[in-house]
This record gives C-alpha cells, structure tokens and sequence, in this order.
C-alpha cells in the first residue's frame, strides 16, 4: 500500500470514527433507541468484509485495470464520497445523528440534496466503499467488500424510513415517491 493510499484511508475511517463519536449524542426531548440494532450490524459488517476484501485482493489477481491508476480512481473516489456524507450531514445540520432519532422539533429535510435523494450521507458512504474496492484493483475484492455493506445499508435505510414514516405518515410517503434513496432517478 502507498503512502497516499495509507492516508486516504485513515482519513476516511477516522472520520467516520469521529462522526459516530461526536454525533450520536440525543436530547432528553428525542425519541430514541430506534435503530434496530442496525448501526451495530453496519459496523460488524464493515469491519469484517473490509479486512476479507484487502486480504482476498492481495492474495489474488483479479485485477480490474494493470498499473496503479485504478487505486488513483479509487482514491478519488473515497474522497468524492466523504465530501458527498459532509455535505449532506451539514445539510440536515442538527437533525442529523448516527442513531435512527426523531428529535424533538423534527422535520423532513426536502431541500438541497435531500430534494433529490432521501439518504445522500449514506449515499456519500457507500459511494466511499465503492471507491475503496475499487482502489484495491480486484474485482474480487470490489465486490467482496461492497456487496455485503451495501447491504447493510439498504437495511438500515428500511429501519430509518419506517421510523420517519411512522412519525410523518403521508408526508413522508410522498415524500418518498418524489425522490430516490441512493441514486438520482435510478433507486
């Protein structure tokens, strides 16, 4: 592993770190506890399959491109999707946490990215887990570390929607008919 890669990647792991550290925190007001074991589950899966996938990648040689431009593709890419999660975390500004958390004065965010996507900081997130196996140049690896986690995401994107429809009902619903979760007009 590179020197850039080696700092890409602790960049990106530490933010997350800090992220799940610092914005986990709920006010006394707020509906809590409703994640559904989800934000564990994500977590476990993470771990695992990144460490499965670095280990099959350098143990086999499923390459998607010769040369090490696909691991600067990669890279760039990790980069693209922590921007997109930042972005979007600024966005939703006090409502968001890294628990599924009705606060207290909560609404639908229907503005910015959120007027396009439903979930663009799992979008950001899942864009960066495309970028890491994509900067591990094995589509054995890819598809190792990717598949699982996106995954593990659509589950929790079903706990935090049920949550939000139970909390807003029909707004929410049609809500969810005007824009995609991940994707802009595919999904």
């Amino acid at each position: 592993m590179n020197l850039l890669s080696t700092i890409i990647y602790f960049a990106w792991f530490l933010s997350e770190i800090l992220l799940h550290r610092i914005l986990r925190g709920t006010g006394a007001d707020d509906r809590k506890k409703q994640d559904q074991g989800s934000l564990a589950f994500i977590w476990i899966v993470i771990i695992v399959f990144i460490n499965v996938s670095v280990i099959v990648a350098a143990k086999t040689s499923y390459y998607i491109l010769p040369g090490p431009d696909m691991n600067r593709i990669g890279l760039s890419v990790i980069l693209l999707g922590m921007v997109l999660r930042f972005v979007a975390i600024a966005q939703l500004g006090r409502l968001f946490t890294v628990n599924v958390t009705i606060r207290k004065d909560h609404h639908i965010k229907k503005d910015g990215l959120y007027s396009v996507l439903r979930h663009p900081s799992y979008a950001g997130s899942l864009l960066s887990f495309l970028g890491f196996g994509l900067s591990l140049n094995s589509w054995l690896g890819l598809a190792i570390v990717f598949i699982p986690v996106f995954a593990a995401f659509v589950y929790r994107m079903n706990v935090e929607e049920k949550v939000l429809r139970s909390q807003f009902g029909e707004e929410y619903t049609t809500y969810m008919k005007r824009t995609s979760r991940i994707i802009p007009w595919i999904y």
